[in-house]
């Protein structure tokens, strides 16, 4: 299981409504991109992070390891508005307004995804997309995300046995041997792949698969009291990132 979905299935917030969590986080999300970088991506950035620390427990050190994989997509989606090409400058310059649009860029996206990482943190996949079908969405499409969420575990436990395996034969000592272990590794998962699937299909078929897979969600009722004080929360942020940036213009 991956660190994010272990500590979503460990989460204080575990038993709480998709929806609940879906409109504080999804909200901030919201914010982050809507509202002026300056100073709403710090605001809402403050928010998601107090939310994640506080209320809902996240270990620091497992959300910088989560959080520093979309940052690093930030910082590198942003470099690219530091420079122009072409121009009276030559053919590679800095642009003029490049520093201040990389930072609004990285303010917005920086922020946004805390927001994306609140409710990934809180909301294990296996409560949200059964939860989907009965919000509109076609059950063929639930299924297939249900089965490819499963069969993700599966592979990677099938990867990190084949590299075990490997390393214990000395398959990673030189250079060349890695190579030949990595082409190794990507041929024996992508085997076991098509075997696991059949093996999958056939377990199916053989409980009366009907084209729709049935789980069993535990009842969490919508708690008003929560999505009033989100909402309420989101406005303040809103007013206050616009009072604000009156005050600094």
């Amino acid at each position: 299981m991956l660190p994010i979905d272990a500590a979503a299935h460990s989460s204080r917030w575990r038993r709480r409504h998709p929806l609940d969590k879906a409109v504080l986080a999804l909200g901030l999300t919201v914010l982050a991109v809507s509202l002026p970088p300056w100073p709403g991506a710090p605001l809402t950035a403050a928010a998601a992070l107090t939310a994640l620390l506080g209320p809902a427990r996240v270990p620091p050190r497992r959300l910088w390891r989560a959080y520093r994989v979309p940052l690093g997509f930030c910082v590198t989606g942003a470099l690219p508005l530091l420079v122009q090409l072409g121009g009276e400058r030559g053919l590679l310059s800095l642009a003029p307004d490049g520093p201040a649009q990389a930072g609004q860029l990285l303010l917005r996206t920086s922020a946004a995804s805390l927001g994306v990482l609140l409710f990934a943190f809180t909301t294990p996949l296996s409560d949200l997309l059964p939860r989907l079908t009965r919000a509109g969405v076609p059950p063929a499409v639930t299924d297939v995300a249900l089965v490819t969420y499963r069969i993700t575990f599966l592979l990677l436990d099938t990867l990190a046995q084949v590299r075990q395996a490997q390393a214990a034969r000395l398959g990673h000592t030189t250079r060349a041997a890695a190579w030949r272990s990595l082409a190794g590794q990507g041929a024996t998962v992508f085997l076991r792949a098509f075997s696991r699937a059949a093996r999958m299909q056939d377990g199916l078929a053989g409980r009366g698969y009907d084209g729709t897979l049935r789980v069993l969600v535990t009842g969490a009722p919508v708690s008003r009291r929560f999505v009033t004080g989100s909402v309420l929360l989101l406005a303040a942020l809103a007013v206050a990132t616009l009072v604000l940036e009156r005050q600094l213009l």
